[in-house]
């Protein structure tokens, strides 16, 4: 009897499931969200505000809180239309979240929830790129930076993604959430702009250290924490691909880690905390866009493979191609995230492999995506930075206040008693 009114109940939500809201899904959509707003002002801000020097913690701190705020608030005004709204190559119709009600779904869930949902990515996509900037770049010309970014980067390539990139462009790419368009995409606006801004004064003549590994460690941890809502909050449903995609992520962080420690230990014969906080990260990147369809197996070995890159791009390739991408964004974001992407068409669950699945064929989508990416993300950066820079006299901040610090010539506030 219980199990025949258990089927009664479950019938309706089974039979309209795709045009009724699902308050399980609706209430795993909201906490989703709140972990990956968690992310930004707090998790990256003090993995980012660890990595920086002591002058320069606050001003790095704000530029992630500047970032959510600005971020969040052209989101709900035009970049959720041109991300997600009606059209081929752009989005549009949904300024101002027009045509958006509370009862208007997304799904099974509120499309406002998806709008709150999606604000926080674009948000620490920008968040991210600033730390290939930081310790020099004016803090005005930084939040406009923001503003624009959102609109004319994030949101197109947000759109060809997950919004029309098979029938603009006629290929589709598999990116569960966001390893093209929130880590590379970031990785590479914050390349381009260091090496427009140029090295810091100081660059290669002193020794540039962390000014705390403990708050690296704490953000880092943050991050792996908001990182489940992040990669299992994009299956948009609390079903069996969230639980996979929330356990596959955890897997990937900890091999990150191991990743990273493992080689820092062969080549320098330490294994550091900063290393081990770096780590995590970039097996978190390296599983984001596989998070719905890598099984266990494969998410060891992207996030094994993704630490070991993220350290060889810190250590090695940095020095290589001389840009002072300042806390290494490009490196562990950009580079790890270009593995992460071809990983994905590598390693399929079986439960995620469909009978047509050619692995060739989506490989080579996969790379077209991720050309797509990083040229229309290199050119359009730099056509916003010059306009930021434009609007505020200038990007760079002056050698008076880069070599006090931007704590203090800035923001008036100093960090020595955090």
């Amino acid at each position: 009897m219980k199990i025949v009114l258990f089927v009664l109940l479950m019938l309706p939500s089974i039979i309209f499931a795709d045009d009724t809201l699902n308050s399980g899904n609706t209430a795993w959509m909201m906490i989703s969200t709140a972990l990956v707003m968690l992310m930004t002002p707090a998790g990256l801000a003090l993995f980012y505000g660890g990595l920086t020097r002591s002058k320069n913690v606050l001003n790095t701190i704000s530029m992630s809180l500047g970032a959510y705020a600005v971020g969040t608030l052209v989101w709900v005004l035009v970049g959720y239309s041109v991300a997600f709204g009606d059209g081929d190559l752009l989005g549009s119709g949904k300024v101002l979240l027009s045509g958006i009600a509370p009862s208007t779904l997304s799904g099974t869930i509120p499309e406002l929830l998806f709008v709150a949902f999606q604000g926080t990515f674009a948000a620490i996509a920008v968040a991210i790129a600033s730390g290939s900037m930081i310790e020099r770049v004016k803090f005005s010309t930084f939040i406009i930076f923001v503003a624009l970014w959102i609109v004319v980067v994030y949101a197109p390539i947000a759109h060809w993604a997950w919004g029309n990139l098979k029938g603009t462009l006629n290929f589709s790419e598999m990116d569960f959430a966001g390893g093209t368009v929130v880590h590379l995409n970031a990785g590479v606006a914050g390349f381009v702009v260091a090496m427009i801004l140029g090295r810091r004064r100081d660059y290669g003549k002193v020794a540039i250290k962390p000014f705390s590994p403990v708050l690296v460690s704490l953000g880092a941890a943050l991050l792996w924490f908001g990182w489940f809502g992040f990669n299992a909050g994009s299956a948009l449903a609390a079903d069996g691909i969230a639980s996979s995609a929330f356990l596959v992520t955890n897997v990937a962080a900890a091999l990150g880690v191991i990743g990273w420690i493992a080689v820092e230990s062969l080549v320098y014969k330490k294994a550091t905390l900063v290393g081990g906080a770096s780590g995590a990260v970039a097996g978190l990147v390296a599983i984001t866009p596989a998070a719905g369809s890598a099984g266990v197996e494969g998410a060891i070995i992207i996030g094994l493979i993704g630490g070991i890159l993220g350290f060889l791009g810190v250590a090695k390739l940095k020095n290589m191609f001389k840009v002072d991408d300042s806390l290494d964004a490009f490196w562990i974001h950009g580079l790890v995230g270009i593995w992460g992407s071809i990983a994905t068409a590598i390693f399929i669950a079986d439960y995620a492999m469909a009978k047509d699945y050619n692995m060739l064929s989506q490989l080579l989508n996969q790379v077209k995506a991720i050309g797509l990416t990083v040229v229309y993300s290199a050119v359009a950066t730099a056509v916003v930075y010059f306009i930021a820079a434009a609007i505020t006299g200038g990007g760079r901040v002056d050698d008076e206040s880069e070599s006090r610090g931007l704590d203090e010539t800035v923001h008036g506030e100093k960090a020595i008693n955090l």
